[in-house]
C-alpha cells in the first residue's frame, strides 16, 4: 500500500485578480521507504504539492491518502495530530522558535505528543545531526546550517514515517548545503522514513530514488524518471 496516495489532486486560491489554479490533477503513488524528488522551474507548483502532501494546504479537487489517512476528510485538529504523530517538515527558512534553545525546539513536538522522554530523545537527536554542544544556544547565535540541522532534529525526533522537505539546502552556501544532504539522508534511514523533497538542486535530486518534474501545475509525464 502506497504511504501517500493523490488522486486528481487540484489546488486553486482565490486572489484580487481572480481564482489562480496551482496545481491541475495530480495523481501520485509514493511507495514505503521510497525518496522521491520534485523538481521544476519557480512557480510550477512543487512546494504547493508538497504541501497537499502534509496537509498544509487543502485540495480543492481529487483526494489525498497517507497512510490510508484521508486527509481531505480530516478538519484542522485531526490534520494537526495527524503531522504530529506521523509527519516531520523541514523547511526552506527554518521556523525555529526563536525564544526556545535548540534543545527545546527539537523537544517541544515530543512534548506535544506526550512523550515522557522528550528531552532525552531530544538530545539524543541534536548529538545525531553534531549539535550537542549547541543545545543550549538560542536560533539567533546559531549559523544558518546549524539552524537547519536543529530543524532536521526536530523534525525526526518524533520518528515520523513521512518526512517532507521543501528545498532544505535552499539557504545555505555549499559546504553545509551538502552536511544537510548528508543528514538529511542518514536520518531518514535512521527511523525508515519515507522521504519527499523539493529541490533545485541537481546534487540531492541525483540521490532519490525517483525524480517528478512538475511544469505549470501538472507532472510532466517525459521527465518523470528513476534517479540515476
Amino acid at each position: 500500500m502506497p504511504v501517500l496516495s493523490l488522486k486528481d489532486a487540484a489546488l486553486s486560491l482565490e486572489s484580487n485578480a481572480g481564482r489562480i489554479d496551482i496545481l491541475h490533477g495530480i495523481t501520485l503513488d509514493v511507495e514505503p521507504g521510497e525518496t522521491l524528488g520534485l523538481v521544476g522551474p519557480s512557480g510550477s507548483g512543487k512546494s504547493s504539492l508538497l504541501m497537499l502532501m502534509g496537509g498544509l494546504e487543502r485540495a480543492t479537487g481529487g483526494t489525498i491518502h497517507a497512510l490510508d489517512h484521508d486527509l481531505t476528510a480530516m478538519d484542522e485538529d485531526a490534520l494537526a495530530r495527524f503531522r504530529r504523530d506521523a509527519m516531520g517538515v523541514v523547511f526552506q527558512s527554518f521556523h525555529l522558535i526563536p525564544t526556545m534553545t535548540a534543545l527545546e525546539n527539537v523537544a517541544t513536538p515530543l512534548e506535544l505528543a506526550g512523550a515522557a522522554d522528550a528531552f532525552d530523545r531530544a538530545e539524543a537527536e541534536l548529538k545525531r545531526v553534531g549539535l550537542s554542544h549547541r543545545a543550549d544556544h538560542y536560533p539567533t547565535q546559531l549559523s544558518g546550517g546549524e539552524q537547519q540541522r536543529v530543524a532536521l532534529a526536530r523534525a525526526s525526533a518524533p520518528r515520523p514515517k513521512i518526512l517532507l522537505a521543501d528545498e532544505p539546502t535552499g539557504n545555505l552556501d555549499a559546504a553545509n548545503g551538502t552536511a544537510i544532504m548528508d543528514m538529511l539522508f542518514e536520518l531518514r534511514d535512521a527511523h525508515g522514513a519515507t522521504l519527499v523533497l523539493v529541490t533545485h538542486s541537481a546534487e540531492l535530486a541525483a540521490r532519490c530514488d525517483r525524480v517528478i518534474r512538475l511544469r505549470d501545475g501538472r507532472i510532466d509525464g517525459s521527465a518523470s524518471e528513476a534517479a540515476a
